[in-house]
């Protein structure tokens, strides 16, 4: 097996050909979970894909919610389409081995959009927080080129830092084990292998799960307690609930992302009550399913989709009935006219 080798600052740093993923390995039941993730696959590339269409197919959708929307659908499919296909594929092919630039290409693509799910559930929460609690600024404050302006900055920012944590793993030296204990090319696990200093690389990780993470849940937090303290002042319950109601799905989102992280995260990595193994299937599901569900959640709960949708379903169908009818209908005018 060959070694890339190159020169920095006068020492070796030693590239192997790649690494061995060997995460799922012990687990009885292994080929239902992979089944299961093929299914949260397909759903979330047709739900994700059926959203973006409804939304830019209609004119009436084109607002900055919906953009923020359409947003957090495009990131859905590129998270799961960066994890799930690798996935099954070293299941049906039992072959492990990544090389080792695919595998920073990965790590690149998955904490990249991981950050930019993060981002994209905060700049909802900002859409809602103008919405309730500046109603009256809402349409000079809130607007299509702000939206996109604050979506563009978020995909730079998460794109830039990314890269920049991913490139500083080409400084580390690989010389002992190869084996990557988790299902994908993560992070952590991979530059806790180097043989030379990792110090830089485990400072960024903390560093950048507090300004990914933590940053922009706090600051979902803090704009619900600014929208709860507005909808309180309220005077009418109908009021209240209304207001309340347009949140629901997003809190539903924000329940679904963050939650099992931060409940692995402590439990998992701080406490350490859990199994490694059991840990690994844990993080993978947390990845997956949020995907899956986020446009499920807004094709359900969201007024405005449900009936674009609703309406695309009822026009599919009256087409589809004409097109069978309409053999009938030339054969009964043909034999009419003999």
């Amino acid at each position: 097996m060959s070694i890339f080798r190159t020169v920095l600052n006068d020492s070796v740093i030693i590239h192997p050909p790649g690494f061995y993923i060997i995460a799922f390995q012990t687990f009885p039941f292994i080929s239902v979970y992979f089944i299961f993730l093929a299914f949260v696959y397909v759903v979330t590339v047709l739900f994700n894909c059926l959203v973006i269409c409804v939304i830019v197919f209609n004119h009436c959708l084109h607002t900055p919610k919906f953009l923020a929307v359409v947003n957090l659908a495009v990131i859905d499919i590129v998270l799961n389409t960066c994890l799930i296909p690798n996935m099954i594929k070293a299941f049906l092919v039992k072959d492990n081995f990544i090389p080792f630039n695919l595998c920073l290409v990965q790590m690149f693509v998955y904490y990249a959009f991981g950050t930019l799910e993060s981002y994209a559930l905060a700049i909802l929460a900002y859409d809602r927080l103008i919405a309730i609690c500046f109603p009256l600024r809402h349409n000079s404050v809130n607007t299509l080129r702000s939206m996109s302006c604050i979506v563009g900055l978020s995909w730079a920012f998460a794109l830039g830092i990314i890269a920049f944590a991913v490139a500083i793993m080409t400084r580390l030296s690989f010389c002992q084990s190869l084996k990557v204990f988790s299902y994908f090319c993560d992070y952590a696990p991979v530059f806790r292998l180097a043989c030379n200093d990792n110090t830089m690389q485990w400072s960024v990780a903390n560093f950048l799960t507090f300004l990914l993470l933590v940053g922009p849940f706090t600051f979902i937090l803090l704009s619900y307690t600014s929208i709860l303290v507005t909808v309180f002042r309220m005077k009418s319950l109908d009021s209240r609930v209304k207001a309340l109601a347009t949140c629901a799905e997003h809190i539903i989102l924000v329940a679904v992302f963050y939650i099992p992280l931060i409940t692995i995260f402590t439990i998992g990595f701080n406490l350490r009550l859990t199994d490694p193994d059991q840990r690994v299937l844990s993080l993978s599901l947390a990845s997956c399913i949020p995907p899956c569900i986020n446009p499920i959640v807004y094709s359900l709960k969201t007024k405005e989709i449900k009936i674009r949708v609703l309406a695309l379903v009822r026009k599919t169908k009256i087409g589809t009935d004409q097109q069978k009818n309409k053999p009938w209908r030339v054969n009964k005018r043909s034999h009419k006219f003999r």
